[in-house]
């Protein structure tokens, strides 16, 4: 507690509460000017209430339906899994209440999309906060309005929210005021024992990242190696979760000679690294350790989100200067045009980042558990209120998922380097203009890489909509091949050929349409790394002896999964009750 009131941590305190009060003065003007503008038109809260009277007629029929005995066909939940139990659709008290609630909703998002005078970003806005507001609201939140909860209570004699106030204890994080709703069992995992666990050895570091070498499983493997780039956002362990689920693992196993960068937590020491800073002293740096390990010149490469972005950009960089080290490139949920980022845009305009960019200098860094924040309340149904109902009303104890642990495991994020990012890309869509952007003194043109690309999207991706991700292929010069897997930014990633939970789609060519390619695209079942690793040996090179990690001038600095992804920027809450 006292460590709050120091003044670098109190005026990092203000800059967080201005950031807030900013955010809420925003959203409260905006909702001045669309009542300013339903006065204006009254046309279309008249026609909307119109359509919700119709809604409310359709609710009585249905009632009536249902006592004369008739079937009834059940509400739609839109893959809302709060409403998932029996009751919602066969107890006649609930099942009206959620279709009242859907009703009320619908019509409210209906007004928002429908209410001449807003600009494009002030209705983008209006949607996204009315939905959180009604995803707050919704009857199966409240203990007295939710059935499941109800009969929790009466099995348990209220023994549930006993538990329940206990979960809420456990993730309240009284030095900062804040909850920290948990999503999983926060004690099941450990970095290195049983997450992160593929063997291999750090045989690089520097100031901002380690460079992992992994361990072959093979007698042979590829002649070219595979330099892995992860997001500076999130830790790279998502692509080596478990042994049956690991990205990484499945590499080896296939004949990769695979080489990763973990990147450093940023910390109050880093406030000025930039984005030139990390591409010179990630990606190609470790690509100049690579040659001196392996005798290889060329690599394959992939980047996931971020690290895709700065894999094109460094290609870009590196084709402005004559180079051409990287023989093939793979992009897993990367944006390179931003002309549609989805609901992210809700959070990213000047005035926004500028209060941000306060906050992170008076940090040295860009706090990464409320940008976390920021991208669970884009699934806030699934991310925030089913926690709520499971662990707090219904005191059920938190599932071990190795995903949903990742995803609490947040990193800090380099000031300098992000905010270059948000500007230059999000709000000024300067990757796609050639020398829109400079980078260590060189204008880049991605339209002119022509190295050969492999491009997976996901269909419900909320972060990188897979529409804004194809244009990609419009922008490359090389061969694009774009693979669509199902499910979302991670889940749709993280696939492994062992669940065939997933499918994916694949297509031959890419028509400047995104909607032709998906009309043309052939449905296929399973995990998208089987295709992904057939299309990677066109590129390798060969076979070669197994290599071991490290060399002479490069030896181990310890075992993987090295120490920057160990360091956490929120307590190890295992157990406090």
């Amino acid at each position: 507690m006292l460590e709050s009131l120091k003044p670098e941590n109190m005026r990092a305190q203000y800059e967080t509460t201005r950031l807030l009060a900013g955010m809420s003065a925003d959203v409260g003007k905006l909702y001045l000017r669309w009542l300013a503008n339903m006065a204006a038109h009254p046309g279309a809260p008249i026609k909307t209430g119109a359509g919700l009277a119709a809604d409310w007629l359709g609710i009585t029929r249905d009632m009536l339906l249902r006592i004369s005995g008739e079937d009834v066909a059940p509400p739609k939940l839109n893959g809302d899994r709060r409403f998932k139990g029996e009751a919602w659709q066969e107890k006649a008290p609930f099942r009206v209440l959620l279709r009242a609630y859907q009703a009320y909703a619908k019509a409210a998002l209906r007004l928002a999309e429908e209410t001449p005078g807003m600009d494009e970003e002030d209705r983008r806005k209006l949607r996204f906060f009315t939905a959180q507001l009604l995803d707050a609201l919704a009857p199966a939140n409240f203990a007295i309005s939710n059935p499941d909860v109800l009969e929790a209570a009466v099995q348990s004699k209220g023994r549930n929210f006993a538990h329940g106030i206990r979960n809420f204890w456990n993730d309240l994080d009284l030095s900062r005021g804040r909850l920290n709703i948990s999503m999983s069992d926060l004690g099941a995992f450990e970095v290195g024992k049983n997450l992160a666990t593929t063997k291999g050895e750090v045989v690089y570091r520097n100031e901002i990242m380690e460079l992992i070498q992994y361990t072959p499983t093979t007698k042979q493997v590829s002649r070219r190696p595979l330099l892995i780039i992860p997001p500076w956002f999130n830790k790279y362990y998502v692509l080596d979760m478990q042994p049956a689920n690991s990205v990484v693992k499945y590499l080896v196993d296939q004949g990769q000679t695979v080489f990763l960068i973990s990147w450093r937590n940023p910390d109050e020491n880093m406030p000025d690294k930039s984005f030139d800073d990390y591409m010179l002293e990630g990606p190609l740096e470790a690509m100049d350790v690579i040659e001196e390990i392996t005798g290889e010149s060329e690599v394959n490469a992939m980047g996931y989100c971020l690290g895709g972005i700065l894999l094109a950009c460094t290609l870009a960089w590196l084709d402005a200067k004559g180079r051409n080290p990287i023989r093939s490139a793979t992009y897993l949920t990367t944006l390179i045009d931003y002309t549609d980022v989805g609901d992210v845009k809700v959070f990213v305009d000047e005035k926004q980042l500028d209060r941000l960019e306060r906050l992170g200098k008076s940090k040295g860094y860009l706090p990464g558990d409320n940008v976390a924040w920021g991208f669970r309340l884009l699934r806030a149904p699934d991310l925030i209120w089913s926690f709520v109902i499971n662990h707090y009303m219904l005191g059920l104890d938190r599932v071990p998922f190795d995903l949903l642990f990742w995803n609490e495991d947040a990193t800090n994020m380099p000031l300098s380097c992000h905010m270059f990012f948000m500007r230059n890309m999000y709000i000024d869509n300067k990757l796609r203009e050639p020398g829109g952007v400079e980078l260590a003194g060189e204008p880049i043109d991605v339209s002119r890489i022509e190295t050969p690309s492999y491009i997976l999207s996901t269909r419900d991706d909320h972060i990188a909509p897979w529409k804004t991700t194809y244009e990609s292929t419009q922008l490359f010069s090389g061969r694009c091949r774009f693979v669509l897997g199902n499910s979302g930014h991670i889940a749709g990633v993280i696939n492994p050929p062992t669940r065939e939970k997933y499918g994916y789609r694949v297509a031959s060519g890419n028509p400047p349409d995104p909607e032709d390619w998906f009309n043309r695209a052939k449905e296929k079942p399973g995990s998208w790394w089987p295709d992904w690793v057939h299309w990677l040996r066109r590129y390798s090179g060969g076979k070669v002896a197994a290599r071991k990690p490290g060399s002479k001038d490069y030896k181990s600095l310890g075992p993987a999964p090295g120490a920057y992804v160990k360091e956490m920027i929120r307590p190890d809450k295992r157990s406090l009750l």
